[in-house]
């Protein structure tokens, strides 16, 4: 919620300005009646009629008082605003709650309200609101959407003040604004048996066996309820205190999920472009990782990790997948075409690492850059990859090319390799590679993958 019931800066000089703005905020209304005061009091003092004079002074006060009035209220109404949800997915709306409160002892005149909203998230809300009692309260609200991705600034607040008798119009601006972001949509992909998985113990886990030497052993306080018999009486004597021996720990499985953003590798944009499915791709595949168990990090051609907590970039082993999650949709939500030409940079990150899965979405391959991605699955236990054919999504139908011979290329390497016809959904293509890399793995003594 943001809001300002105070005017910016001291009001010493500010009240001087104000009151000259005030006076430019004159209706035609206003400025006719104060030329016809003047007028009035002029002839009357050269034609000496006393009567005339009080009119003329009644016709040339009444639109002053009026500005007078409408300086000082300005100051004395506070508004605010509530968006609700503050991240939302392309698409889908969110709500605005505006909030307008008389603070002062008199009533208000028409007023108007308007808040600034950028053009994609639809027309500019305004509102007309009568008069508002001293210390009432109005409330409206409107509501956004938008199918493009992003961070849009929600803000400032205009509110419009008109006296009753429509003498004069004065704005004023509230500097407080809130920004919605907008991330890519996701989709709800089918669970299949996860690659690395150790029966009996939850999705996406392992456990590591600590190592049975009494030199390294890794000992920890005791707890009530510990097993006596893991008291390791060696390190209780070295920090005085009773020890226990750690003999396993818990830890998850690692995912990366690789979104290729190189400009050169994409033609087309907006919702329906291939890098647009591609974002949206990526993002469901590290929620769906997440929601499995699996810490996991989102890495872009650049070599760029996100959320960048915890080892080597992945997000949630120290912090909550929730978190996690909001990390890397933000950074989804506003991530770009890069200027690069190639996926070195992905690929060495990639090769000093040991994930568990590594999942890509990557555009249009030459023969050098599939060879980079196929170098890149080396140390991963299960890599799965969904190609692309820009032009073919240009075009709105699959169309035989580049995009089929470096599918082949990535299998040979070892990878899962699909390629994405236009207008495909990532949950069937996802149940497909699980298939393909099943039947891969028929003779192996592993199982599917995530």
């Amino acid at each position: 919620m943001a809001g300002t019931a105070v005017p910016d800066g001291p009001r010493g000089d500010d009240d001087r300005g104000g009151l000259r703005a005030a006076l430019s905020g004159l209706t035609t209304r206003g400025r006719s009646f104060l030329a016809a005061g003047v007028a009035a009091a002029v002839c009357a003092y050269v034609l000496g009629q006393a009567d005339l004079l009080r009119v003329g002074l009644l016709l040339a006060v009444l639109p002053l008082i009026c500005v007078l009035v409408l300086h000082r209220t300005r100051y004395r109404v506070a508004t605010s605003r509530l968006l609700t949800p503050q991240r939302v997915e392309t698409g889908t709306e969110a709500r605005v709650r505006l909030r307008m409160e008389n603070v002062s002892k008199l009533p208000t005149g028409l007023l108007m309200l308007q808040d600034h909203v950028p053009y994609m998230l639809g027309s500019r809300p305004r509102f007309v609101l009568d008069r508002v009692e001293a210390g009432g309260r109005r409330e409206v609200s409107y509501r956004v959407r938008s199918d493009l991705r992003g961070r849009f600034p929600l803000g400032p607040l205009q509110l419009r003040l008109s006296d009753p008798f429509g003498m004069c119009e004065l704005t004023r601006s509230f500097s407080a604004y809130d920004t919605l972001t907008v991330v890519p949509r996701t989709e709800a992909l089918p669970p299949v048996e996860l690659f690395g998985e150790a029966a009996g113990y939850g999705e996406g886990r392992q456990r590591t066996l600590a190592l049975a030497g009494d030199d390294d052993v890794i000992p920890r306080a005791y707890r009530h309820g510990d097993d006596l018999r893991r008291v390791h009486w060696r390190s209780t004597a070295r920090y005085g205190e009773l020890m226990v021996r750690r003999e396993e720990q818990p830890q998850r499985a690692r995912c990366t999920v690789l979104l290729d953003t190189r400009g050169v590798a994409y033609r087309g944009a907006g919702p329906d472009s291939a890098f647009e499915w591609a974002v949206s791709g990526a993002a469901s595949a590290l929620v769906h990782m997440l929601e499995r168990g699996y810490t996991v990090r989102l890495l872009t051609d650049t070599g760029s990790a996100f959320p960048g907590e915890g080892a080597e970039g992945f997000g949630g082993a120290v912090q909550d997948p929730a978190d996690s999650a909001g990390l890397m949709m933000d950074a989804l939500a506003v991530v770009d075409h890069s200027e690069g030409a190639g996926l070195s940079r992905a690929s060495d990150v990639l090769r000093a690492g040991g994930d568990e899965l590594l999942v890509a979405f990557l555009g249009d391959l030459d023969e050098e850059q599939a060879s980079f991605v196929a170098r890149a699955q080396g140390r991963s236990g299960a890599a799965v990859a969904f190609v692309l054919d820009s032009g073919a999504w240009l075009n709105g139908r699959p169309a035989p090319g580049a995009a089929g011979d470096r599918v082949r290329q990535l299998r040979e390497a070892g990878w899962t390799a699909i390629a994405v016809p236009p207008g495909a959904r990532l949950a069937d293509l996802w149940q497909q590679a699980a298939g393909v890399r099943a039947e891969a793995a028929a003779d192996t003594p592993y199982g599917g993958w995530a």
